[in-house]
C-alpha cells in the first residue's frame, strides 16, 4: 500500500496507513486524564471495526511502518 497524504480539507488518510490512528492518538493525548492514549485509540478502533478487521489493519500498519 502506498502512503498518500490527504490533499483537500476534510479528506482522511487511507485506511490501514496508520495515519488515522496517529491522529486519533494525538487528539486523545491532549486530555490530561489519559495516561495511555494508544490504548484508548486501539479500544475505539476495535469497537468501530471489530476485533478481526482491526487486527488486520494493525498488521498492515506495522508492516508498512517497518
Amino acid at each position: 500500500m502506498t502512503k498518500r497524504k490527504p490533499t483537500a480539507v476534510g479528506q482522511r488518510a487511507p485506511l490501514g496507513s496508520g495515519a488515522r490512528f496517529k491522529a486519533l492518538e494525538a487528539d486523545i493525548a491532549k486530555n490530561p486524564k489519559v495516561t495511555n492514549p494508544a490504548a484508548v485509540a486501539a479500544s475505539i478502533g476495535r469497537k468501530k471495526y471489530g476485533k478481526k478487521r482491526f487486527q488486520k489493519l494493525a498488521a498492515n500498519g506495522r508492516k508498512n511502518h517497518a
